[in-house]
């Protein structure tokens, strides 16, 4: 699958900046501890959720907000903004197959259409999921503690 660990970082920014926006100012720092790796990773993305208008970044005293109500950003909306392989969810390999195996000879055939019809489901659930709900499973998860 051509998912990278880019979706759930990002998905973590918003999710973040939404919960401690109101105590502390949301930098790159700030979310790197968080999430547990390089800040300069935490910046790309920000760049590409900023550029899909799903946060602003404002230097000084700002930092990341997000700019909208989180259960109108759908975990698509994210995918969408972060990955850039999604136009083939699946690929074939690179080898090819031995005309001469029955198998090898007639796994195209096989798969025709399969991988595609999942793509789309694929892309449905990630439309049916939203930033809401991610949020109030933390807070649900963190009263736990």
């Amino acid at each position: 699958m051509q998912v990278s660990t880019k979706f759930t970082i990002a998905i973590h920014i918003p999710a973040a900046a939404s919960y401690f926006g109101k105590d502390y100012k949301i930098t790159s720092d700030f979310l790197a501890g968080s999430i547990g790796c390089n800040p300069v990773i935490v910046r790309n993305l920000m760049k590409q959720l900023k550029k899909a208008g799903l946060i602003s970044v404002r230097r000084g005293p700002g930092g990341v907000e997000v700019t909208r109500p989180l259960d109108q950003i759908t975990f698509w909306d994210v995918y969408d903004a972060v990955e850039t392989s999604k136009d083939q969810l699946f690929n074939f390999h690179d080898s090819h197959p031995n005309p001469r195996c029955l198998v090898g000879w007639n796994i195209y055939k096989a798969l025709d259409g399969k991988p595609q019809d999942i793509k789309k489901q694929f892309e449905q659930d990630l439309r049916r999921h939203n930033l809401a709900e991610v949020v109030g499973d933390l807070k649900t998860a963190i009263g736990q503690e």
